[in-house]
């Protein structure tokens, strides 16, 4: 929605600004990272505000380490927004996956170039083009993620930007 993508945008800026923020961990809530957008506002008129990629390339441009703590799940746009993090930590419970090319769309906030780049482009060209939803284990495999917790996944997100 846009107050999510505005609340991010806003987030990250104060967090670059801020001396004090050394590391920056994005999760979502009630257990799941991101289902990505509703697919019922693609067919709205385009309001003002900013659109994802442009979060993501904030995302990725940012000074400080990007920690994404996913649980439940990170498909379409969520993923895309993992993708973006400069370190992404996964449930062992959590799926990922980029499920829009199964009703006609491609990802469309560059899912399709830093998923490749990111886990090489046979494994990108499955994720991408099959829209399965990857199950953590095999995530962690493939270099999707970095780490696979079956703890408290955001206490693993901020433990890992602590290191960094």
């Amino acid at each position: 929605s846009l107050t999510v993508l505005q609340a991010l945008e806003d987030g990250l800026k104060k967090a670059d600004a801020d001396p004090s923020v050394k590391a920056v961990m994005i999760c979502g809530e009630n257990g799941k990272f991101s289902a990505g957008a509703d697919i019922r506002g693609f067919s709205s008129p385009r309001r003002q505000g900013t659109g994802l990629g442009s979060i993501i390339s904030l995302i990725e441009r940012s000074e400080k380490p990007v920690v994404a703590a996913i649980e439940g799940i990170a498909l379409g746009g969520g993923l895309e927004v993992a993708l973006g993090c400069h370190y992404r930590i996964a449930h062992v419970k959590a799926q990922m996956g980029l499920p829009e090319v199964t009703i006609g769309l491609l990802p469309g906030a560059e899912g399709t170039q830093r998923l490749p780049r990111l886990i090489g482009v046979p494994a990108a060209l499955d994720i991408i083009t099959t829209g399965r939803h990857i199950p953590a284990t095999e995530a962690l495999k493939l270099g999707l993620v970095d780490e696979v917790v079956e703890e408290n996944t955001v206490e693993a997100a901020i433990h890992l930007a602590n290191k960094v």
